[in-house]
């Protein structure tokens, strides 16, 4: 049956974001329905550094700041600039950040895990754009959901 919710988890994950999610079940404390943000430790998770990002959650309307902490290598190679600390209703949208400011929106209202897949495009004027992936995840802190950890994957 499929799921009416936005950005809903398929099935089946690829590897990377699947450990991500992993990591982050792993991460709750008893009945919690997400970990808390300050418990997150990268270094757990070394492989896969390079794909991930922590995007801060701020303010009443809702806002979404990247890498504040952490914006993987990988992503600013793939996206083509510099992300680090910008506002995402504030970057130009473009591979591999497609539907990120909604999907991140949806994150928070569901409070639950949410995953959005991108096919990429071939031939002319497609500049050879690669398909991918991205999981977000949300955590608790400061009394409200403060930060979304992501994983992407390309392929």
């Amino acid at each position: 049956m499929a799921s009416s919710r936005p950005y809903a988890l398929p099935r089946k994950l690829e590897p990377g974001p699947a450990r991500v999610l992993a990591y982050w079940q792993g991460l709750k404390r008893g009945e919690a329905e997400m970990p808390f943000a300050d418990d997150v430790n990268l270094s757990a998770l070394p492989k896969l550094v390079p794909r991930l990002i922590l995007i801060e959650v701020l303010g009443n309307p809702v806002r979404f700041r990247c890498g504040f902490a952490v914006v993987g290598e990988d992503i600013k190679r793939q996206y083509g600039g510099e992300l680090d600390g910008k506002f995402l209703d504030e970057i130009e949208v473009r591979n591999p950040l497609q539907f990120l400011n909604s999907q991140a929106s949806a994150t928070v209202e569901s409070r639950n895990a949410t995953y959005y897949k991108h096919a990429g495009a071939k031939g002319r004027g497609s500049r050879g754009q690669k398909g991918y992936s991205r999981l977000l995840l949300p955590m608790w802190g400061n009394g409200h959901i403060g930060m979304l950890l992501g994983a992407f994957a390309w392929g």
